[in-house]
């Protein structure tokens, strides 16, 4: 071993050299590609975000800020948006903490069905609860009477905006929470047992501090992501403003751009603020497991488990209303006169050349965002952590592949008229087409897929591409035959993400369609705006049914490819 390692190590360095010196030019050309991606994509239209919201008709300067400040619409929109946001927080982190409580340190039954009957709103447009509200407790809803005995007098304004993006933010919430429960070590509360330690002081001295990283990370993703949603307020919103709203009838309604980017910079400010927070409370984390950790198992509890089973129950049964009232609206015949159920909402809109055109442009954005957003996030995200040299290009590289998640899709999507329908820009033809929603949704969604990648590459020991190297196997080779087998699971799961995202989303591509690229998420928008909403809520479903199969797809694919991966590492006998 001592003789073949003296011949090996002379010749180690020279050949690492060769494939740095050989495939670094490939290598830098492809992170400047990212870098341009990014710069077109994301630091240009914020720039003239910027630029339009200091263009003030007597010069550049902070004249449509002052305009705003002194207008009492605006800021008690402002106010609006931050309160409710911070009610919905509030509702939510606890309920949805006492979820994950459940899942993680009980040992109730049915744990994987409730956790997917939770995650269901992920699969369909936020738009949906704001509909099925519509139908449970608004003027013709089949619960209007208990709404009103409740003392609300419609579902109209912040209280229907608040039900609605509970329901929505609920899963986000929940993700995190989970992953921050299931990090525990055992030891402590054996430890704590043993002193005679209570059940409520383990609870606020051993589990409250141990997830209160992830509590502060679910409780910014919620409040960030109300104050930045666009579609509730726009169905159930009625005459209650917000910032998300006044951007677009800023915009859209009276062409006002530089009260609209304004208002779109005050958007993005609590969304910067949150991310970095959030990035200060990550750097402060410490690890909960260690390499001498156990694992925590949860012993039964018949008490504890009957009313952790009877909680989630009711929270998977109000999320099952919600999405059951969707599914019999889109069937009912004429609401609420005749509720027989029939076909004829799925058939008019997929007959209906606007609305079946519109489905159809929203799966060709889906898998387009599915196949050219995993490509370009594995292929910057392998290049930034897998080669060597152009280091001062690397810390640009990983800034601007963070900067998406601050950034609202509604934000995104002003900044690209202002890019993109300049007629001095020569990507101007690009404008209003598919493959400009399909790099808007790239962009708004690239943090968490490059993230994903990163950490999926960090696993990965580094002597994989050192011995390619003293071997002097092409870097591609390496890439094409170890790299990208292993990630193979992980890019399926990036890819999934992509496409759900790109099927559902609405605030970054509704400033971005035209008549021919309408997708199906702004189809529903524009039913409910002409009052049918019947039709609304079978294309919602539709979303959410075609979500489920890929999901499925994904999830036997995924199967299929851990197999031939557990195959492919196992030791030859």
């Amino acid at each position: 071993m001592n003789a073949v390692t003296a011949v090996a190590a002379p010749v180690r360095a020279p050949a690492l050299r060769q494939r740095v010196d050989g495939s670094d030019r490939v290598a830098h050309l492809g992170l400047l590609l990212v870098v341009a991606l990014l710069c077109v994509g994301l630091l240009a239209p914020l720039g003239l975000i910027l630029s339009k919201a200091l263009d003030a008709p007597q010069g550049a300067g902070l004249g449509n800020f002052t305009a705003y400040l002194a207008s009492p619409a605006l800021l008690t929109s402002l106010w609006h948006s931050v309160w409710v946001s911070a009610l919905v927080t509030a509702i939510v982190i606890p309920l949805a903490f006492a979820f994950a409580y459940a899942l993680t340190r009980s040992c109730m039954r049915a744990k994987p069905v409730l956790r997917a009957v939770m995650l269901l709103p992920l699969l369909a447009p936020s738009l949906l609860s704001a509909i099925s509200l519509i139908y449970w407790f608004g003027n013709q809803g089949l619960a209007k009477g208990f709404w009103l005995a409740l003392g609300f007098d419609g579902i109209y304004g912040a209280p229907g905006i608040v039900l609605a993006e509970c329901f929505a933010t609920f899963p986000h919430v929940l993700m995190v929470l989970v992953t921050a429960l299931a990090l525990a070590d055992a030891r402590l509360y054996e430890a704590a047992d043993a002193l005679g330690t209570g059940t409520v002081r383990k609870f606020f001295t051993i589990t409250l501090p141990g997830a209160k990283y992830g509590l502060i990370s679910a409780a910014l993703v919620c409040f960030t992501l109300v104050i930045t949603d666009f579609g509730i307020p726009k169905v159930v919103g009625g005459n209650f403003n917000v910032l998300a709203t006044d951007v677009f009838k800023l915009v859209i309604g009276q062409q006002d751009f530089q009260r609209g980017a304004v208002v779109a910079l005050l958007l993005l400010l609590p969304a910067v603020l949150t991310f970095g927070v959030d990035t200060l409370v990550q750097r402060k984390q410490t690890a909960t497991l260690t390499a001498r950790a156990v694992a925590l198992v949860p012993r039964p509890a018949r008490g504890f488990d009957a009313a952790m089973t009877a909680y989630c129950l009711l929270i998977a049964a109000l999320v099952l209303a919600m999405f059951g009232m969707a599914v019999f609206a889109s069937f009912a015949k004429l609401w609420p006169y005749n509720l027989t159920p029939g076909l004829g909402h799925y058939i008019s809109g997929l007959v209906d050349a606007e609305l079946g055109d519109a489905m159809v442009n929203s799966l060709k954005l889906a898998a387009s965002t599915a196949v050219v957003g995993t490509a370009v996030v594995f292929v910057g995200a392998y290049l930034l952590e897998k080669t060597r040299g152009f280091d001062a290009l690397r810390p640009v590289v990983r800034l601007l592949a963070m900067l998406p998640m601050a950034v609202p899709g509604l934000v995104l999507g002003l900044g690209y008229i202002f890019f993109f329908n300049a007629p001095g820009n020569p990507l101007n033809g690009l404008y209003q087409t598919l493959p400009l929603m399909v790099l808007c949704t790239v962009v708004h969604f690239y943090t968490t897929g490059h993230l994903t990648v990163v950490t999926a590459l960090k696993a990965i020991d580094a002597e994989f591409e050192a011995v390619s190297a003293s071997l002097k196997v092409p870097l591609y080779k390496t890439f094409w035959r170890v790299t990208l087998p292993i990630c193979l699971p992980v890019l399926l799961d990036v890819s999934r993400y992509f496409f759900i995202n790109a099927m559902t989303t609405i605030s970054a591509v509704v400033f971005l369609y035209s008549p021919d690229t309408k997708l199906a998420s702004v189809a529903i928008l524009n039913l409910d705006e002409a009052g049918d909403t019947g039709p609304a809520a079978a294309m919602a479903v539709l979303i959410a049914g075609t979500s489920a199969l890929v999901t499925l797809a994904y999830m036997g694919l995924g199967r299929l490819v851990d197999r031939r991966t557990q195959a492919w590492r196992a030791p030859a006998r």
